[in-house]
Parts: C-alpha cells; sequence; structure tokens
C-alpha cells in the first residue's frame, strides 16, 4: 500500500518562510521553498505531526515561542567547510601582516560573522598558528565569531565534527595536528577552539560586538537577505570596521550600488575598504 503524504498548503509555507525571515532576515526563494519541508521533517517526527500545516497550527497556538526557535534554527543554512575559498583567508592573514606592520604594539581583531558551526573562524586560528610558528612577529588576533543560531554555536563551542565535516578542506596534517579522532567523530584541540571567542548575534537587528575590527569577514550571508536588509549590515559593518581595516565578503557578493559605506581596496582584490579610507589612500598615492 502507498501513503501519500499530503502536499503543504501555500499559506503554510508562506507562513513558515514569513517566521525565518522575521526573526534572521534571511530569505528563501521560491526554487528552494522544497528545504523547509526536508528541514522540518525532524521536528514533524518528534512532535507526532503530519503535515507542516499542522506544524503551523501548533505554532500558532504555542506561547512560549520556543516551537518557532526550533523552526527558525532548523531553517537556517549552516553550509559552510574548513578553508572554503582557502586563497581568500591566506588573503586575510597577508593583510592582517600588513596591519600588523603597521601598528607592531597593537593586537589585531578578526570578526567572523555567520559563523556557523564554527569551521571558519577555527580556520582562521590554524592559519594565523601556522604563520605565528614560521614568524614570531605574527600574533594570534582575537578572533570573535558570531551566529543567530544558538545550535550551531553549542556545536562551534564544543569543536567537534563529523568525519565528513572534518574531511571537507582540511589536509590530512591539519587534522592530525589539531584534531583528536574516535567514536564516529573529531574533536578539536582546546587550545584551538579557545582562540575563539563564539558569540550569538543576529545580523538583521543587533549591534555589532563591542570595539573596532581590523577585519571583518561576512562571506555567503547576505546572498539570503533583501536589498533593503543588506543595507541595513552595511551600516552596521562600518560601525565595526576599524578606518583603514577590511571587509572580506562571499565570491557572490559585493558592496557596489548596496552601500556608501565601503568601495573596493586598492591594495587586496576582491575586498573592501571603509570608503574614506579608500580616498585618503589614493589621495596620498596619486
Amino acid at each position: 500500500m502507498t501513503i501519500i503524504t499530503p502536499t503543504p498548503s501555500a499559506a503554510a509555507m508562506n507562513l513558515i518562510a514569513s517566521l525565518l525571515e522575521q526573526r534572521t532576515g534571511q530569505q528563501i526563494a521560491a526554487n528552494r521553498a522544497w528545504r523547509i519541508e526536508t528541514a522540518l521533517k525532524p521536528i514533524l517526527r518528534m512532535r507526532d505531526l503530519a503535515t507542516l500545516d499542522d506544524l503551523v497550527t501548533q505554532l500558532m497556538a504555542s506561547r512560549d515561542g520556543s516551537l518557532g526557535d526550533m523552526v527558525v534554527d532548523a531553517l537556517l543554512n549552516q553550509e559552510t567547510s574548513f578553508f572554503r575559498d582557502a586563497a581568500v583567508l591566506d588573503m586575510v592573514a597577508d593583510a592582517a601582516r600588513e596591519l600588523q606592520a603597521e601598528t607592531p604594539t597593537r593586537r589585531l581583531r578578526i570578526w567572523s560573522a555567520g559563523c556557523s558551526t564554527g569551521q571558519e573562524p577555527l580556520s582562521l586560528a590554524i592559519l594565523f598558528a601556522e604563520r605565528g610558528a614560521a614568524n614570531p612577529a605574527m600574533q594570534m588576533p582575537e578572533i570573535v565569531a558570531t551566529d543567530v543560531s544558538p545550535s550551531a554555536l553549542t556545536r562551534a563551542r564544543a569543536g567537534r565534527f563529523s568525519h565528513f565535516e572534518i574531511q571537507r578542506g582540511l589536509s590530512v596534517r591539519r587534522m592530525m595536528q589539531w584534531f583528536d579522532g574516535g567514536n564516529g567523530d573529531w574533536a578539536a584541540n582546546p587550545d584551538l577552539v579557545r582562540k575563539v571567542q563564539f558569540r550569538q548575534q543576529n545580523l538583521a537587528g543587533d549591534p555589532p560586538p563591542p570595539g573596532k575590527f581590523d577585519l571583518v569577514l561576512c562571506r555567503n550571508v547576505l546572498l539570503y537577505f533583501s536589498g533593503a536588509l543588506r543595507k541595513q549590515v552595511f551600516d552596521t559593518m562600518a560601525l565595526a570596521v576599524r578606518p583603514g581595516g577590511f571587509l572580506v565578503l562571499g565570491a557572490g557578493e559585493t558592496v557596489i550600488g548596496q552601500t556608501e559605506h565601503f568601495a573596493p581596496s586598492d591594495r587586496f582584490r576582491g575586498f573592501y575598504q571603509p570608503a574614506g579610507a579608500v580616498t585618503q589612500g589614493r589621495s596620498a598615492t596619486g
């Protein structure tokens, strides 16, 4: 006997997508609406619900908001990997070296925004540790990593990854040096995890972490935001980037036509600087 799963109503799909956007700013494109059902199946099973319409009914009746939190967390796109776009991370380390040479007595600060389960900031920590071993003058920067997802941050702080996750981007040498394998997963060296400060932060509305940053990485996050929200996020980033510092976006993202706060860097291809800093640099060299 074939069991036919009822198709969720458009109203249920729209309400769930709207909840995600209201809470986090992330939008689900029409051609990726299938993600809603896929991501929420574990919640349906846990709640013994047959359809997304049943889930929406519970959401509407819920008073404490915990179910909504669970739904939003499940829908967040947590795609990441170690040393994703490794050439970009190498350029981040090169930029940090130049910035540190300009102010050798000050410890650099880096913000990894939308860090998901922590692979990007941990990759940065590994990279700077390796560079520091080769060049003692290169200090380990203060690395602050933020994400909107509590469950992603819990995993990041634990530093535990599946065999599949650990193989994505890590060489065997780095795996063996920085992680301990066993029981089906790999645990990051506690000293490595301690090099990163993980904090919850919602780019859609929260202020940036305190203080100024020399480098801000916000890669492949803005793709899921509306144009208006992207502009708002750039306003937030402008408050966070130190004059002379850099903003690093994903390959498919740009500041051009999005904000007046940043302009392409003359020094590092694909990086962006506060617009005033770029203008001053051009005047000085021109």
